[in-house]
């Protein structure tokens, strides 16, 4: 078996993006005071699963609908033949089932058998987060499909990892943990709206009615200049919310980047160009949630 394709279609380059929540609600446990590297492994695990099945399901869904017959960017690998239907379905149901048992093995080290209450909720949690991985583009309801992607990437990617992640430290929530997942949220769902600009004119033609298809272009392009400033005037709150300005020096490159980064966005006149930009929101995002982890473990 040739691993080489599963790997292409797992997408690598989406994965630093995934676990940005998971590394900012984990540092943030520690500077509470809480610490559990078991937690932080599976949770990452945990979270990786999810990515990568989310990426082998859009390969699918989009491969099987046709979607992704005249596609820009990253190659798909149902869509070009070198992936089976078939294959990739059951790469789906194997990578669902392995990451629910990472995501079991998780909520038992983080509550033991004595908070049967909080792991029912989170193994409801889970069992939702792979349903909401799968159903993105796969079946007729897909709601990548009817423009809620964005929706579902801010609350996954934001407040699930973030929020979800500190709370298997602590059990209780914190409000001010609100201000990055919020940020990291938006900045995860400037890397959607981002993919969905570069495909508007592919997502048209196959009927993928995408936010910014719905949208149109410019207004696609104002939607994501406020994605990226609310992420930083959050992160700034954040920062003088924990009385250091550690954070805002530390941001200065990362918001250099992104700002010029939307110079490059305004300017836009062929989609497919903003292909490069992916990237650059995506690692911004992690370096990111790397530096407030170190700001924050320097802190506790």
């Amino acid at each position: 078996m040739n691993i080489k394709p599963w790997i292409q279609a797992a997408r690598l380059r989406t994965l630093p993006l995934s676990v940005s929540g998971i590394i900012v609600g984990s540092a943030y446990a520690y500077y509470q005071g809480f610490s559990d590297w078991r937690i932080v492994v599976l949770a990452l695990l945990t979270t990786l699963g999810l990515q990568v099945l989310s990426n082998y399901a859009n390969d699918y869904g989009d491969g099987v609908k046709g979607t992704d017959a005249n596609r820009i960017g990253e190659k798909r690998l149902v869509a070009a033949g070198i992936i089976t239907a078939e294959q990739m379905k059951m790469a789906v149901i194997i990578t669902s089932i392995l990451t629910f048992i990472i995501a079991l093995l998780l909520i038992y080290v983080a509550f033991g058998k004595e908070n049967f209450a909080l792991s029912l909720i989170f193994i409801l949690l889970g069992i939702g987060s792979i349903g909401a991985a799968i159903k993105y583009t796969v079946g007729k309801s897909a709601y990548g499909y009817s423009g809620f992607g964005d929706l579902f990437v801010f609350i996954f990617f934001g407040l699930v990892s973030v929020i979800g992640s500190n709370f298997l430290f602590t059990k209780e929530l914190d409000g001010l943990l609100f201000l990055p997942a919020f940020a990291i949220g938006c900045l995860s769902v400037a890397v959607l709206n981002l993919n969905n600009m570069r495909d508007i004119e592919n997502d048209k033609i196959a009927g993928k009615n995408t936010l910014v298809v719905k949208l149109g272009s410019e207004n696609a392009k104002i939607y994501h200049y406020g994605l990226i400033i609310s992420a930083l005037l959050l992160l700034i709150l954040f920062g003088n919310q924990l009385l250091f300005s550690l954070p805002q020096y530390c941001f200065a490159l990362v918001f250099i980047i992104l700002f010029n980064h939307l110079k490059m966005v305004n300017k836009n006149k062929i989609p497919r160009e903003l292909d490069s930009e992916l990237k650059k929101v995506a690692l911004s995002t992690f370096l990111i949630s790397l530096l407030l982890a170190v700001s924050l473990v320097i802190l506790s």
